[in-house]
């Protein structure tokens, strides 16, 4: 077996791991880079392989920095399965359809006004290329065995995180090679938590969170306060929020607020198309989530949805307080740029962040308390309050992961830390070795590895968890 890293090394986005075995190239994640202008410029290099040799596509969840590269590999000649759980299949519709949307109005944004470097500017991928990816999309699910070839398997565990996340693990004959996906957290207040495999021989491990611990404070109080602190400046509270997960987990606590007599009855916007349609697609996956039918219809009241533009354009000519929660989570596109250029010059009004910021993003701006943004071409003045909250990531911080990591049978013979900063995935790496004793490293940008197959351990696992998969040579 080999594995190549290309992407999520050495860094948070572009989830890409190609794994060669049994005959058979299959991707797991195809995932956009985020970030940096030296991360992005990667989405337009010239793929490492031919994307007809590949045989099958497997997604752990619908983030964009997990599935947002598919269309371009479905341009280039892709037509083979993409494999997800049902969830993830559903929010792939709505996630792709988005991101080629908004890559198709900043193109036509950036042509109007002139201040793009390429003429004219084109969006890496359309809505066509999306409709043709969304053909391909195949469901799978949770912990059912799949054959891919009569050696070559795989089935889907509950990762958290979000609605259809999952871990991926692979058995290949006898050999088991798991990836982690995204980790939630085992209290999540809307995620169930994740479930470890029973074993693996060779492990890829997130690290979004592997130098950090989440705080303690409770998500409610901290809105609580923050809410109090904004309105009695009779400020307004401008919330970039990741459309899938926080958006949901956001308006949870607000309406527990608002019941509880915690919170004034001030107007709440939910100003995101997308992030309507995904909290729809909370009542189809019931299942997958902790939130009862009656905890789904306080969310549906706790927020005026803004479908339309007007909608959204009518939300500027209110006045006094109000929250506006619109995405994106990291202030790189969508409706919130609009809602940051009027309400970030103002000393009354608060953006809170309640996501991880990628390096490079607005949203890092932000959190770094950058005296200047800039949005549509112009430098916009900070003057309002920033406000991080860090407890409502969906992430599992190291404490965490390491819980995780142990519930496993058996240690791995060879763990991969990826899918984080440098420094949060040198960190996890040394918590690992240090508190597992497991054999653990950090891989490159394109590093590819050689992976034996049944190798030699020096604890006996557990049969093959996967060893009931059609066609699996026993």
């Amino acid at each position: 077996m080999k594995l190549t890293f290309l992407g999520a090394a050495q860094t948070v986005t572009g989830s890409r791991y190609l794994l060669e075995a049994d005959g058979k190239r299959v991707l797991i994640d195809c995932g956009l880079f985020q970030g940096t202008k030296n991360l992005r410029l990667r989405n337009w290099e010239t793929l490492p392989f031919a994307a007809d040799t590949l045989d099958a596509v497997i997604l752990t969840h619908a983030h964009i920095d997990h599935c947002g590269y598919l269309p371009v590999l479905v341009r280039n000649g892709y037509r083979g399965p993409v494999y997800c759980t049902p969830g993830t299949a559903d929010l792939c519709d709505v996630m792709l359809r988005d991101s080629a949307r908004l890559q198709e109005e900043d193109a036509a944004f950036a042509n109007r006004h002139g201040f793009s470097k390429h003429h004219p500017a084109l969006p890496l991928y359309t809505t066509s290329d999306v409709e043709n990816t969304l053909r391909l999309i195949v469901p799978r699910e949770f912990d059912s065995p799949f054959a891919l070839s009569n050696r070559l398997g795989f089935r889907l565990l509950p990762a958290g995180h979000i609605l259809g996340a999952a871990s991926v693990v692979l058995c290949c004959g006898h050999t088991v090679i798991a990836f982690s996906g995204d980790l939630g957290r085992p209290e999540d207040p809307l995620m169930r938590a994740p479930a470890p495999p029973a074993h693996a021989d060779y492990l890829v491990v997130e690290s979004t969170y592997g130098d950090r611990l989440h705080d303690a404070l409770n998500p409610e109080d901290e809105l609580a306060a923050m809410f109090a602190r904004t309105f009695a400046r009779g400020g307004i509270v401008v919330m970039p929020c990741f459309a899938v997960g926080r958006t949901q987990e956001i308006l949870y606590y607000i309406a527990r607020l608002k019941e509880g007599g915690r919170m004034p009855n001030v107007p709440v916007y939910l100003d995101s198309p997308m992030a309507i349609s995904v909290t729809d697609l909370y009542r189809r996956h019931m299942g997958e989530h902790r939130l009862t039918v009656s905890q789904m219809r306080a969310i549906d009241h706790a927020a005026f949805m803004a479908r339309t533009v007007d909608d959204s354009k009518s939300i500027a000519s209110r006045r006094g307080p109000m929250v506006i929660v619109a995405g994106s989570g990291m202030a790189t596109g969508g409706r919130v740029l609009h809602h940051l250029n009027l309400y970030a010059p103002d000393p009354r009004n608060t953006i809170a962040l309640v996501g991880y910021q990628a390096p490079g993003t607005r949203g890092a701006a932000l959190e770094a308390h950058a005296p200047v943004i800039k949005l549509h071409g112009d430098y916009v003045r900070v003057r309002a309050e920033v406000s991080s909250i860090s407890s409502l990531s969906a992430h599992a911080d190291y404490r965490e992961t390491i819980r995780w990591l142990a519930g496993m049978n058996c240690p791995p013979v060879r763990t991969f830390v990826t899918h984080g900063e440098p420094p949060a995935a040198d960190a996890l790496r040394r918590r690992i070795v240090e508190t597992l004793h497991w054999d653990c490293c950090v891989p490159q940008y394109r590093d590819s590895v050689e992976l034996p197959e049944d190798p030699v351990r020096e604890h006996p696992c557990p049969p093959c968890e996967a060893a009931q998969l059609p066609g699996r040579e026993n």
